[in-house]
């Protein structure tokens, strides 16, 4: 089943500055898609549409196939719940403030959602791999790691089904990297994940899927092994060929 479905949908600032050209990209229940492209690319522009923060200049945005209005209050807090984010920097989407237990039941709070919050925010935490003691916690106290876990479980405890991962490991060192990544995969038994960002390798190891954005366009898309293992679109080929290698052993600089 086809959760989110944004079709060839184009979006202008304006007349002078188009950053999507009918660009189109499906998510399947349960299934990791990747997103990928350089600075610029439109990346970001897409998301946006993906969160319902902004509406397309042309072209529809659909969740479980009823288009998406901005304007529904109803059908925005069903999607709110169904959908949840996680962004790149971990400290500044933290509101240093206030205590993980608040930060994390921050969106029980604001969807109304019933239930035992400080049970459901429990359960979020372990989920990430943090001990529940950590609520009483403030940020600054955690590592850059550990500040991340708390955004993915703030994004995770309303249970949503969709999670759309904003470049969420380029603020981190590699062996934080690793963790989160392998984070993310456990995750992604229990939702579907759009991953977002310009490592190719965490994308090759997370994602079943891939789709290739240049200038606001969609260049390549399909499974990823088969379009990482052999690109056919030239800017994929030199999206690959910038991946950094290590040089075999016994090879001269």
């Amino acid at each position: 089943m086809t959760l989110l479905a944004i079709d060839d949908v184009t979006y202008a600032y304006d007349r002078r500055r188009t950053v999507l050209h009918g660009a189109s990209l499906a998510i399947d229940e349960g299934e990791a898609v990747g997103l990928v492209g350089e600075s610029g690319s439109g990346k970001t522009t897409l998301l946006r549409l993906a969160l319902g923060l902004a509406t397309p200049t042309t072209g529809t945005v659909r969740f479980e196939g009823d288009v998406l209005a901005t304007g529904d209050r109803s059908q925005m807090r069903r999607f709110r719940r169904s959908v949840q984010a996680v962004f790149q920097d971990p400290y500044a989407s933290l509101d240093p403030r206030q205590r993980v237990g608040a930060i994390v039941a921050e969106p029980l709070r604001s969807l109304r959602i019933v239930g035992d919050h400080a049970a459901m925010v429990a359960d979020a935490l372990k989920a990430v791999g943090l001990d529940p003691d950590a609520v009483s916690g403030f940020p600054h106290q955690f590592s850059g790691g550990q500040r991340q876990r708390i955004a993915i479980a703030r994004a995770i405890v309303c249970s949503p089904r969709l999670l759309l991962a904003d470049e969420a490991l380029s603020a981190l060192d590699l062996t934080t990297r690793i963790r989160i990544l392998d984070l993310l995969a456990e995750l992604e038994l229990r939702m579907a994940i759009l991953f977002v960002s310009h490592d190719i390798g965490a994308v090759a190891a997370l994602c079943r899927r891939v789709v290739i954005l240049e200038r606001g366009r969609v260049v390549e898309t399909g499974l990823a092994a088969d379009v990482l293992a052999e690109p056919a679109h030239p800017y994929t080929q030199r999206l690959l060929a910038s991946v950094p290698r290590l040089a075999p052993e016994g090879s001269k600089p």
